[in-house]
């Protein structure tokens, strides 16, 4: 008996809400915890996934498998579970593990739970789930009924721990059996800043609004970004102007972060964005309003004109 969990890449090391996910599935009370990874064998941190309880690594590796192929990853993982007797698969709540998760539960005929907060086996084929409905802004208690619960972990609401003992790690190199269909749909993306972070995952974002002014004011932020190893991150009405694109966008309608540290600059902070950063662990804004929403969520504020706050940062950050 398993718990299977998709763990996504940062770089080189498991993505701050792979870690999380694997703190979920540690508490679901089966004796090995398997991490499914798609890499090159050699670059998996093997060692980092035994310090948070990972008994098990599948690799599958890109001469296996190259690019990302939602549906090829979610055969993958359905041929694993079968192999395994995986009573769960998980995966954190991020665009790649929610469609992932999707594509398994179509290929098994299994219900899939998304952005779980909590999961609790309750005998046999049932586990009792709490998971976020309408972007986190209310909670829904259910019970799934199925011999194998499928589900994605909230990337906000689980702290990522590691264990008290570290595992012993076995990684097996998994060559799986896929037929063209399941290549026909692939991508291929960009890393996006300094060490190849999503907006997800990301441990630093930094955060331009309306203030910034219009598409050529985002080059100081991305260049801050890039000195403090993160990733840009916009609020919807830049979405909106067109001025960046939408897999950009921090909020409600948008990607939910969990970063380090949120550098909010020129952000009003609405209420549907603040839904999509209320998971940060620190923010700090830049405003020239002392009026705006934002800073009352935020830890530290500056009130001034980002134009010359962020340039002033960049060259201090340079100079260090």
């Amino acid at each position: 008996m398993t718990v299977l969990c998709l763990v996504e890449l940062d770089g080189a090391e498991p993505a701050d809400a792979s870690l999380r996910a694997l703190t979920l599935g540690r508490t679901l009370g089966d004796p090995s915890l398997g991490a499914v990874v798609f890499a090159d064998s050699a670059n998996v941190p093997a060692s980092a996934l035994g310090d948070y309880g990972v008994t098990d690594v599948y690799v599958i590796e890109p001469s296996v498998l190259e690019g990302y192929a939602p549906q090829a990853w979610g055969r993958v993982l359905a041929g694993l579970a079968a192999e395994t007797g995986a009573t769960a698969v998980l995966a954190a709540g991020t665009d790649r593990g929610n469609e992932v998760m999707a594509h398994l539960g179509a290929i098994t005929g299994l219900p899939m739970a998304a952005n779980c907060t909590l999961v609790t086996p309750d005998g046999g084929r049932t586990h009792r789930i709490v998971r976020h409905r309408w972007a986190g802004l209310l909670l829904e208690e259910a019970v799934m009924e199925a011999p194998m619960a499928l589900f994605t972990v909230a990337t906000d609401s689980v702290a990522g721990v590691s264990a008290e003992t570290p595992a012993i790690v076995q990684v097996h190199v998994h060559k799986p059996e896929l037929a063209e269909a399941d290549l026909v749909v692939r991508a291929v993306e960009s890393p996006a800043g300094a060490g190849g972070a999503s907006l997800a995952t990301a441990r630093v974002v930094v955060g331009g609004g309306r203030g910034v002014g219009g598409p050529d004011g985002f080059a100081p932020l991305e260049e801050l970004a890039r000195l403090l190893g993160g990733v840009v991150g916009v609020s919807r009405v830049v979405t909106s102007e067109g001025w960046r694109p939408h897999k950009q966008q921090v909020g409600q309608t948008g990607t939910k972060i969990t970063p380090e540290l949120y550098l909010a600059c020129g952000i009003s902070g609405a209420i549907q964005h603040i839904a999509g950063c209320a998971g940060a662990k620190h923010i700090i804004a830049i405003n020239t309003d002392p009026g705006a929403p934002i800073l009352a969520h935020a830890d530290y504020a500056v009130i001034g004109d980002l134009h010359q706050v962020i340039p002033g940062l960049v060259a201090a950050l340079r100079e260090r």
